[in-house]
C-alpha cells in the first residue's frame, strides 16, 4: 500500500537534518510541512533548507509563495493533497513529509473542516473594527454570537477571534456550526514519526539556534520585508520582535532573548499538541539505524 511517512517534533530538534538522510533511504522527495518555509522572502528566520540541501533531495512547498499572499491550512490540505496524489502516481511507493505546523500536519492527515471563504468586503469589514474598537470589543462581540467557539478559542490571538466573527456576519451561523471535527479518509497508509529530545537539550539547541540566525542575517531580512510586517506571513516568533528591535523598542540582547523565550515556549505547545496522537512513534533523532528499520517494517 502507497504510505506517507510524516516526520513531526517540534522546532528545532532536528527534523531536517534526519530527513534528507530518510529521503534518500526511501527514495522520496521531502514534502514541506512549515507554514512559514514555504514563503520565498524569509528563509533565515524560518531555519529553511538550504540550498544545498534542496540540491541533495527534492523538497516541495519551500520558499513558492510570497510573504503578501494570503495562505492557508485548508489551501496547504488541497495543494499538498494533490501533489502527493501526482508522485505516488508516477511511481512513489513511500513519500515523506515532515515539519512543525500542527494545523497543516493535521490538515494532510486529517483534513479540516470545510469553513466557507471570507469575501473582501467582510475581511476588510471586520479589520476595520479591530482598528477602530480594538481586541476586547470583538471577544465580546464573539461570545455573544457564537458563545461555544468563544470558550475554546485564543481570545489573545486577534486573528482567530477575527476569523470567527468574520463567518458569523459573512454566514449568519456559527463559527461552530462548521466544525464538524470529523477525519477524512485519506487512500494511503499514514505512518507518523515524531522526534523528540531532552529538554534541556532542545532548549540548548533553540537558544543556538537563535544566535545562529542573527549571524546569518535574521537583521537584514527583516528590513527586507518591513513593509510588509502586517502580513500574517510575518505575524510569528522571530519576526515580531526583530520588527519591534527595527523600531527602538528592544535593544538586540532583549530581542535574543524574547526570540528564544518565544520559541521554547512554542516549542512546549507543539509537543503538547503533537502527543495527543497515540499513532505516533517517537524517537531520539539520533537513533537513524532505529528509525530507518521503524520505516522499512511498516512501508
Amino acid at each position: 500500500m502507497k504510505t506517507l511517512v510524516v516526520v513531526l517534533g517540534p522546532t528545532g530538534v532536528g527534523k531536517t537534518e534526519l530527513c534528507i538522510k530518510a529521503a534518500r533511504h526511501v527514495n522520496s522527495p521531502i514534502i514541506n510541512s512549515d507554514s512559514r518555509q514555504i514563503y520565498a522572502e524569509i528563509p533565515v528566520g524560518t531555519a529553511a533548507p538550504t540550498q544545498e540541501q534542496q540540491r541533495e533531495v527534492t523538497h516541495y512547498f519551500v520558499g513558492i509563495r510570497t510573504v503578501k499572499d494570503d495562505y492557508s491550512a485548508a489551501k496547504y490540505e488541497e495543494e499538498a493533497l494533490q501533489l502527493i496524489e501526482t508522485l505516488f502516481h508516477q511511481g512513489h511507493d513511500t513519500l515523506l513529509l515532515t515539519g512543525g505546523s500542527m494545523m497543516y500536519i493535521d490538515a494532510v492527515c486529517n483534513g479540516i473542516d470545510d469553513i466557507p471563504t471570507v469575501d473582501p468586503e467582510t475581511r476588510e469589514l471586520l479589520k476595520r473594527k479591530l482598528a477602530e474598537e480594538g481586541l476586547p470589543r470583538l471577544v465580546e462581540e464573539l461570545k455573544v454570537l457564537d458563545p461555544e467557539h468563544y470558550h475554546i478559542v485564543d481570545r489573545k490571538n486577534p486573528r482567530r477571534v477575527v476569523h470567527a466573527l468574520e463567518i458569523c456576519y459573512m454566514t449568519g451561523k456559527t463559527y461552530t456550526s462548521f466544525r464538524t471535527q470529523k477525519n477524512k479518509e485519506r487512500p494511503f497508509k499514514i505512518l507518523k514519526i515524531g522526534l523528540n529530545r531532552d529538554r534541556s537539550e532542545l532548549y540548548e539547541r533553540i537558544n543556538a539556534r537563535v544566535t545562529t540566525m542573527f549571524d546569518h542575517g535574521l537583521i537584514d531580512e527583516c528590513k527586507r520585508v518591513y513593509p510588509y510586517r502586517e502580513c500574517n506571513a510575518l505575524n510569528t516568533v522571530g519576526y515580531k520582535e526583530t520588527f519591534l528591535y527595527l523600531d527602538g523598542l528592544l535593544t538586540l540582547e532583549e530581542t535574543i532573548r524574547q526570540i528564544q523565550s518565544n520559541t521554547r515556549q512554542y516549542m512546549r505547545k507543539q509537543l503538547t499538541w503533537f502527543k495527543r496522537d497515540p499513532k505516533t512513534r517517537w524517537f531520539q533523532p539520533d537513533n537513524l539505524e532505529e528509525i530507518m528499520n521503524y520505516i522499512d517494517e511498516n512501508t
